[in-house]
């Protein structure tokens, strides 16, 4: 079954106006599951979009993160390596991505029971990893992510067919309010916003340097501010913010002297297998956007 014989519930990128329709899918699916989550926890994520874990992991768990993440820092800066995704204006590394698959620590990570059963209770089935990454904002230098749904990219261009997946994202240094923290609009999963632009042909070459396609209009996102308001959730490393695929975030640039680098890994139903891209592109690559869904 392909995207050409499945009903589109959330176009975008094929029309000329934009606009904002109501989901049709449920925010938590396995409420009745055993879990980490609390049920209080669950009703919180499903009327907001966000749920925010302080001090998640402990210092031990959290040095070892750490330390792995500031070798591959080293290892890839500067590198042509695909996985890696250097900043829109110099060699400085701004994502690496896949590095469940370029590294044993963070290999490990998403087995975890407490995460992966708190992710069966979000997602009501059995999860792969649609992807994982590890966003880097050094001090003075960090660059913004802008405001955007995932889902809306997911849909588009790797032919993700449902709102039934979720990131989580695991501090890896101190996220304060001052050093480019995610920002998040409490409730604004629960309405989609349809873009404008025809998606071009091998799109995630620039998209994940600088997005252009797949980014809400600023009426939209005015309206959505105006109506939902804005968050920032923020705490110590091994803090953990977990938040639905079609919440709109971002997050400013730092120009403070404190980094604030995050990993982040995409939860996924198992039942919610990819399709052919929505927007009539080609899947974006297995390094971002995984297909095989036996990687746990």
């Amino acid at each position: 079954m392909t995207s050409t014989t499945i009903t589109d519930l959330y176009p975008s990128r094929v029309g000329t106006e934009v606009s904002i329709s109501q989901r049709k899918d449920p925010v938590v699916y396995g409420q009745q599951l055993p879990g980490p989550l609390s049920d209080e926890q669950l009703k919180f994520f499903e009327e907001n979009g966000y749920l925010f874990l302080e001090s998640y992991f402990d210092e031990e768990e959290v040095r070892k993160l750490q330390d792995e993440m500031n070798r591959m820092l080293g290892e890839y800066k500067g590198s042509s390596k695909q996985e890696v995704v250097l900043e829109p204006d110099g060699d400085e590394v701004r994502s690496i991505f896949s590095v469940h698959q370029l590294n044993e620590i963070f290999r490990e990570l998403p087995k975890q029971p407490k995460l992966q059963n708190a992710a069966k209770q979000i997602l009501g089935s059995d999860v792969y990893l649609h992807q994982s990454r590890i966003n880097f904002k050094p001090g003075f230098t960090g660059k913004e992510f802008y405001w955007h749904s995932d889902f809306e990219t997911w849909h588009a261009e790797d032919g993700m067919p449902r709102m039934r997946a979720f990131s989580c994202s695991i501090a890896l240094t101190d996220n304060y309010p001052f050093n480019g923290p995610l920002m998040v609009m409490p409730g604004s999963h629960r309405q989609f916003i349809s873009c404008i632009g025809k998606t071009p042909d091998d799109h995630y070459k620039s998209s994940l340097r600088k997005q252009e396609y797949g980014v809400p209009d600023e009426d939209s996102l005015k309206c959505m501010a105006d109506q939902y308001g804005i968050e920032m959730p923020t705490g110590k490393a091994g803090s953990v913010l977990l938040f639905d695929c079609n919440i709109l975030h971002g997050s400013n640039s730092n120009i403070t002297p404190y980094p604030r680098s995050n990993v982040f890994m995409v939860f996924n139903s198992v039942e919610n297998k990819l399709e052919e891209p929505f927007s009539g592109t080609k899947p974006r690559p297995e390094y971002i956007a995984h297909r095989n869904q036996t990687q746990l």
